[in-house]
């Protein structure tokens, strides 16, 4: 195996008694030697018991330091981590097992109700949580390029049928790297975090950089915005990645309102755009927020900008980074020009390497070298990144082409609204209608009130033509606003 490709060996080496991951609900602690050590001893009882370059080995757990046990056990024998999404229904989850033919699969005790139910034959399960493996013979060096494939994650689904994307050693290697640098990450630096390990957010956003920097990785597991406050404190945090409904549900905590989280440099959000109010709530305390941007297929880390920078770009994603390159392109084939909408590709080594048994969507999504991301953008004349929406999202109404993400910004800074998702609803007439499903804070709004409101800042054919009133917005598995099942709901009635 390439040298490069086993940093965990090499950073227990340079950082062997540094703290690498603590567990938040134990507090319980564990070196990098102690890191390594695991890996390498679940490696070898893989090995043991015939896992070969190429085998996927599934897992099933809510966050848990397995992910990293299984993670880099595969990285030493060339097999493939598959995390398994354990908010899915069975019928979801059985289809992901009979399309990535694990050899073994890890569960957790938590999990193995869902385990047994799924109709399927299985193989014995691991159960991760009293993983105390004797020592086994040492598995013999295996030849790994940085192209074979280390992890596999799957999409949501939220599109249709579930794709695996499969990320080499390679790609996260590059986007640590490119994190490293371009964020200027240090073996300071200190993460709780909260993201689902199974996604890309979670293991990939800040975990594996900080890891291979040197840094520690506290794992979270049952977000609340209290328990959060509190862990960023106690492990003197400093930096973290929430999801905008996380950060909604922080910033209105006692606890977030009565600290002055003096050992964070940033607090990041990701997975979706994110209110201005956010923005706002940090500004008044004189903490430092940006967005970033990123998805399963690349990376997930594309962009960077300073906080300084985030406060007079609110909304902008950045610049690219160091090691990647960024293109719009609009309907037409032609580049975007400053504050053109055009669909966003992105090129780089971290880039995934393809969608697991299924090359027509491979062939859709990768051309030439650049990924297809499926969401739209714009850049200023200073070259900062700004995303509009998810192209299948915008909005045609009437002929005219409407971004979703302008009109929930603007009903989102209502004092009456907590939260809204702008979708397009058929309409016989005008083909599409824009239409706001709203969660309201305790009062009650006329629509004509709405109406006016919009009026002062949007086009009037952006205003949106109905105004639903629900107790709460469905969410997916990752926290973002699920606009399929706003759809979907509409149309039942």
């Amino acid at each position: 195996m390439r040298w490069e490709l086993d940093w965990l060996e090499n950073r227990a080496r340079l950082s062997p008694n540094k703290a690498a991951v603590i567990e938040e609900e134990t507090n319980t602690v564990w070196t990098y030697t102690q890191l390594n050590g695991r890996a390498k001893t679940l490696a070898n009882w893989l090995y043991e018991r015939g896992v070969e370059k190429g085998d996927r080995i599934a897992l099933l757990a809510p966050n848990h330091i397995s992910y990293f046990d299984l993670l880099f056990a595969c990285s030493k024998i060339g097999a493939i981590f598959v995390p398994l999404n354990w908010r899915l229904s069975w019928h979801e989850l059985s289809g992901i097992l009979q399309d990535c033919t694990p050899k073994y699969i890890g569960v957790h005790q938590q999990f193995n109700e869902i385990y047994q139910q799924l109709p399927l034959e299985k193989p014995d399960p691991i159960f991760i949580e009293i993983w105390d493996y004797p020592e086994c013979t040492p598995a013999p060096a295996v030849e790994i390029h940085e192209t074979d494939p280390l992890a596999m994650i799957y999409t949501g689904g939220t599109t249709g049928k579930p794709k695996g994307v499969v990320l080499s050693h390679q790609t996260i290697l590059w986007n640590g790297i490119n994190t490293i640098l371009s964020w200027g990450l240090t073996d300071q630096e200190v993460t709780v975090n909260y993201m689902p390990m199974f996604h890309t957010g979670g293991l990939n956003a800040l975990c594996i950089p900080i890891l291979m920097m040197g840094g520690t990785v506290v794992i979270g597991e049952g977000f609340t915005g209290e328990k959060a406050a509190q862990s960023i404190n106690r492990y003197q945090c400093t930096v973290i990645l929430l999801v905008p409904t996380m950060h909604h549900m922080l910033v209105q905590t006692e606890d977030f309102k009565n600290s002055q989280f003096p050992s964070m440099k940033v607090f990041l959000s990701g997975g979706a755009p994110c209110p201005i109010q956010i923005y706002e709530a940090y500004q008044r305390k004189g903490l430092a927020f940006k967005e970033g941007y990123g998805l399963t297929e690349a990376g997930p880390n594309n962009f960077y900008i300073t906080p300084e920078e985030a406060q007079v770009k609110r909304g902008s994603v950045g610049k690219p980074m160091l090691f990647n390159a960024i293109r719009l392109v609009k309907s037409d084939g032609h580049p975007a020009g400053p504050n053109e909408v055009g669909e966003l590709l992105i090129s780089g080594k971290h880039g995934f390497s393809h969608y697991w048994n299924n090359e027509k969507a491979t062939n859709e999504t990768i051309q030439n070298g650049w990924i297809s991301t499926g969401d739209l953008a714009k850049s200023d004349e200073q070259g900062f990144h700004y995303i509009v929406g998810r192209k299948k999202d915008m909005i045609i109404s009437g002929g005219e082409n409407i971004y979703p993400l302008e009109i929930e910004h603007w009903l989102a800074a209502h004092p009456s609204v907590n939260e809204v998702a702008v979708v397009g609803l058929p309409d016989e007439k005008w083909g599409e209608i824009v239409s706001a499903f709203l969660v309201l804070k305790n009062t009650s709004i006329q629509d004509d009130e709405l109406k006016a409101y919009c009026e002062a800042k949007l086009g009037r054919y952006k205003i949106p033509k109905l105004f639903i009133r629900l107790e709460e917005l469905p969410k997916t598995h990752v926290g973002k606003i699920d606009k399929k099942a706003l759809k979907e709901m509409q149309n039942q009635r």
